[in-house]
Order: structure tokens, then C-alpha cells, then sequence
């Protein structure tokens, strides 16, 4: 079995090791426009040693913003401040990859330092937010517009875009964001999901919106780069989206040509009873890993290099991608290849320190 540093090659692209930069939104930006800020903050992680650098959910259009201050992929002026990410993320021996998404009714919302409360009307950042059914995420949310199916399938334009320009940027790893609670997380869970047309009721027509949208990204997506998802594998909540479920969407998905799914949970009810604790979303993966016959990636409360060594190598999951731990040390794969007594050189400049 591979080990957490053996490289893993999916399509034309290989990764040095098994260790990616989950994607961790920032909320440091104005009008959707990559900065500074990004540059040094994916930078230091490439440098860093990971595998994989996923950039933040990065927003379709303005209105699919999680906050006004995330970054977005909606106009052709956003690809140029990200190819600067890009081109150094690759001078570092790591993959660009990136993560297009929409919150749906988890949009409008204030940065999580300052509240991470909704906007309400009449203030600034405040907009309109969309959903498959008019049902607000909470008391608080506003209730959002239901869209039509004119307006689905102009969002679903809008993803192709974003995939396109995603190209342009020198992104090289391409992944749907699907989980969270965010827009196409509500089309397929049956807690935010209530209409009763052709995206609505059964379990085809809940990931209809998700399967289209792929099918569009595969139109302006090159076949040798890796094309993959996240997801969230169950609700959490009774009566919601099951793992049971999410086996037979990760069949599906492996067949149109999905490469890689990424395991998380959660996100769609405030009031989950989420099983916290290190690699709680570990049995997603390998569960989807083994009855889907689908590379996986896992994510969550993972922190000592031994765990994710683990998990590689008992086949739990392909990729182990890191998101708190990232952000207290950029520098985690130099630090776990020490720990495990694996032979990875760190930046020349830093030889003098491992």
C-alpha cells in the first residue's frame, strides 16, 4: 500500500505525496479580486511541501459570494491577480487546484470574526440569496428567492464559465464544491430541497443539478487534468442526505469521469449532531473509497502526521487534505516527513532549518 509520501497521479498530474491544502476560505478580499494576501498565504503552503494547494471556495458569480469579501472567479479581470498564485504555487513543486462554488442561502453573510452573522436588508453587503426551495438556512437567514429553471441553468452557465476561466489561471486540479450547505449541497439533500419538478423529489432529479452542471464543466475542462468534487457524505440529521446515498451519487460520478471525491459533512442544518473528533469524516472516504470503487480524499481533525500515515496506507483514503493544522503550521508536510523519518527536502533556503 502507499504511504502518505508516495506520490499519487491522477490523469496527466502528479502529486509529490498525499498531502493537500484543504480549501479555506479567507475572507480577505474586494470584489471577488485575488490580492497579496492569497499569494503568500497558498505560497508559504507550497513551499511548505504539500501535494496539493486547493484556493478557497472561489464564487460563480457575485451574488454566490459566502461573504462580499470572498474571492471569485465571475469576470475574465479576476483570471490575471490569480495566475500569479498559480505560477508560484507550480514554482514550488506543489499543484494549483481550485474550488468553484456558490453558497445558494448561505450567501450574504458578515466575515466569522466579526459575527459571521446574515446581512439584513438595507445594510451594506447585503443581496438576494437563491435556494431550490424558498426555505431560509435558519431564523436568522433571510428566505431565499427559489429559482427557477431559466435561472438554474444560467447558474449552471455560470459554473462552466468559471471552470473556463479557472483554466486560464493556471489552475491544473479542478474541484465542484457540493458540500456545506451551499448551493448544490441544497439541490441534492432533501432537508433544502422541496420542489416538485424535474430537480426535486426523487434521488435522480436531487443531483440532477449537480450531474448537469458537470457535464457543462466537462465541455470547457481538459480530459488529462483531474475533475473532482466535494461533498458533504451525510446531513448529519435524520431524514436528511445519507452515506448511503452518497455511495450511489460517488458511482455515478466515477462513470460520467469524476476522478476524485472529496469527503466532508455537514453544513446544511444548523442543528446537526456532528460526531466531532479527530478523522471523524475518515469512514465517509473509505466507505465511498471501497463501495464506489472512486479515489476519495478525507478531511477533518486530522493533525499528527502517524494519523494521516494511517490512513494512506490502510487504504481509509488517496489524499488526506489539511485545514486548521495548515494554518497554525504552513510548513506541516516538512515537519511529518521528519516525524516519520521520510527523506523530503524542504526549499533550499530552508535546508539549514530540517
Amino acid at each position: 500500500m502507499p504511504t502518505l509520501f508516495d506520490p499519487l497521479t491522477i490523469r496527466s498530474v502528479t502529486l509529490r505525496n498525499r498531502i493537500g491544502v484543504s480549501p479555506m476560505c479567507q475572507y480577505s478580499y474586494t470584489d471577488g479580486f485575488s490580492n497579496d494576501w492569497q499569494l503568500v498565504h497558498l505560497g508559504a503552503r507550497a513551499s511548505g511541501g504539500a501535494g496539493l494547494i486547493i484556493a478557497e471556495a472561489t464564487a460563480v458569480e457575485a451574488r454566490g459570494r459566502i461573504t462580499p469579501y470572498d474571492v471569485g472567479l465571475w469576470d475574465d479581470d479576476h483570471i490575471a491577480p490569480l495566475k500569479r498564485v498559480t505560477d508560484f504555487i507550480k514554482s514550488q513543486g506543489a499543484v494549483a487546484g481550485i474550488q468553484i462554488a456558490h453558497a445558494g442561502r448561505k450567501a450574504s453573510t458578515d466575515k466569522p470574526w466579526t459575527g459571521g452573522k446574515p446581512i439584513q436588508k438595507g445594510e451594506e453587503g447585503f443581496w438576494q440569496v437563491v435556494s431550490p426551495s424558498a426555505l431560509p438556512y435558519s431564523s436568522e437567514h433571510q428566505t431565499p428567492h427559489e429559482l427557477t429553471v431559466a435561472e438554474i441553468h444560467k447558474i449552471q452557465g455560470l459554473f462552466v464559465a468559471a471552470a473556463k476561466r479557472s483554466l486560464a489561471a493556471g489552475f491544473e486540479w479542478l474541484e465542484l464544491h457540493a458540500a456545506h450547505g451551499y448551493l448544490i449541497h441544497e439541490f441534492y439533500s432533501p432537508l433544502s430541497n422541496h420542489r416538485t419538478d424535474e430537480y426535486g423529489g426523487s434521488f435522480d432529479n436531487r443531483i440532477r443539478f449537480m450531474l448537469e452542471t458537470i457535464i457543462g464543466i466537462q465541455t470547457v475542462w481538459p480530459k488529462e487534468l483531474p475533475l473532482t468534487t466535494r461533498i458533504s457524505g451525510t446531513d448529519w440529521t435524520e431524514g436528511g442526505w445519507s452515506v448511503d446515498e452518497s455511495v450511489e451519487l460517488a458511482k455515478i460520478l466515477r462513470v460520467m469521469g469524476v476522478d476524485l471525491i472529496d469527503c466532508s459533512s455537514g453544513g446544511n442544518v444548523g442543528d446537526a449532531k456532528v460526531p466531532l473528533g479527530p478523522g471523524y469524516q475518515v469512514p465517509i472516504s473509505e466507505i465511498l473509497r471501497k463501495e464506489a470503487s472512486i479515489a476519495t480524499a478525507t478531511v477533518g481533525l486530522i493533525t499528527s502526521p502517524q494519523h494521516a500515515d494511517e490512513i494512506i496506507r490502510n487504504g481509509r483514503a488517496d489524499l488526506v487534505l489539511l485545514g486548521r493544522e495548515f494554518l497554525r503550521d504552513a510548513y506541516w508536510p516538512l515537519h511529518a516527513a521528519k516525524t516519520l523519518g521520510v527523506d523530503f527536502k524542504s526549499p533550499p533556503q530552508y535546508l539549514r532549518a530540517f
